[in-house]
């Protein structure tokens, strides 16, 4: 990923100590910097944190252009890491209501958590009212995680074991085209912005990203990347696959009536097929299958789905109050 512009103190710090380790203090003054700005009102809308954290993320995926590999398991920027989690957490906590359900409901929960989502309109918005400027914005929202399709909920892989792993990997393999690079849905996404005119270079619009479409993803790499939290990401990954058919009609409705031809919207299309059946193995297989091997894990694997639900809410809430308001849901980057 191209090195993204810092958003703040923090971010400042450790872009320069990623680049240059030392040139921007002591390990101390860095968590220090990470203290300070842990402490922030809003973390989930909190510029620097958000992007802080992508940055450390990305450690562990394609890496950062110019920065060593080696420091990926770099103790001081794991212990950054950890101070930023540890809020970013309990705000993604506080922010959803985890319903209560036995471990043999867990499946019927997640779907009925999916049917009763209201969360704002976007969808419709997009295939009935977009301009060809808002479709342009909201890929750009949506490219810091279609760019990295399925890679953030491929971490549960080597956590799970038997029946569990099996729906997994074979939910990943289709998200991963099957072993066909130009079918991996990234690719496909990929020709959905080089055909509305956008740079698809893997990480080129973070910059125009605000915090809390990073926090999404953020989100997907922190269950992830934590063995502790292996039911969030099962959880997150089973009502993502829930929700993603009829939006994704919505999406590839909204080219067409621009004028869009099967090659830009080949990408939604897929997904309207894909997810339909992917739903019912993420929902019954994966995650009902995990709590039936790990009942303790059941509150885990509905706060993972909360989550999902709640963080793409206020995700689309933003860009639609910016568009209502006539403005650009995306950052100026200058």
């Amino acid at each position: 990923m191209p090195l993204p512009a810092p958003r703040g103190p923090l971010s400042t710090a450790l872009l320069a100590h990623l680049t240059a380790p030392g040139s921007a203090g002591t390990p101390q003054d860095l968590l220090g910097a990470a203290r300070a700005a842990a402490r922030t009102d809003d973390v989930l809308r909190d510029e620097d944190v958000q992007l802080s954290l992508l940055a450390l993320y990305e450690l562990s995926y394609r890496g950062l252009a110019g920065v060593d590999d080696a420091l990926e398991w770099d103790l001081d920027l794991l212990r950054v890491r950890q101070v930023l989690e540890e809020p970013f957490e309990r705000a993604v906590r506080d922010l959803v209501d985890v319903p209560a359900a036995e471990p043999g409901d867990v499946a019927e929960t997640l779907f009925r958590m999916a049917a009763e989502d209201d969360g704002p309109g976007l969808s419709r918005y997009l295939a009935r009212r977009a301009d060809l400027e808002q479709y342009r914005e909201f890929l750009t929202h949506r490219s810091v995680y279609h760019l990295k399709e399925a890679d953030p909920h491929t971490w549960a892989i080597p956590r799970l074991a038997g029946p569990v792993k099996a729906a997994l990997v074979e939910v990943q393999s289709d998200e991963y085209g099957g072993g066909r690079a130009d079918r991996m849905h990234a690719a496909l996404f990929a020709r959905t912005m080089r055909a509305l005119g956008l740079d698809d270079t893997y990480g080129a619009l973070v910059d125009r990203v605000p915090a809390i479409t990073l926090a999404t993803t953020n989100a997907m790499s922190m269950f992830g990347l934590h063995r502790r939290l292996r039911g969030a990401v099962v959880g997150h990954l089973a009502v993502f696959e829930m929700t993603s058919s009829i939006p994704n009609r919505f999406y590839g409705n909204g080219l067409r009536r621009l004028g869009f031809d099967a090659d830009a919207t080949w990408f939604f299309d897929e997904h309207v097929e894909a997810d339909a059946v992917h739903e019912q193995i993420a929902g019954r297989d994966l995650a009902g299958g995990l709590v039936r091997r790990e009942p303790h894990l059941t509150g885990d694997v509905l706060f993972g789905a909360a989550a999902c639900l709640a963080l793409d809410g206020l995700v689309a809430a933003h860009v639609l109050e910016r568009w209502e308001q006539g403005r650009s849901s995306l950052r100026d980057p200058s």
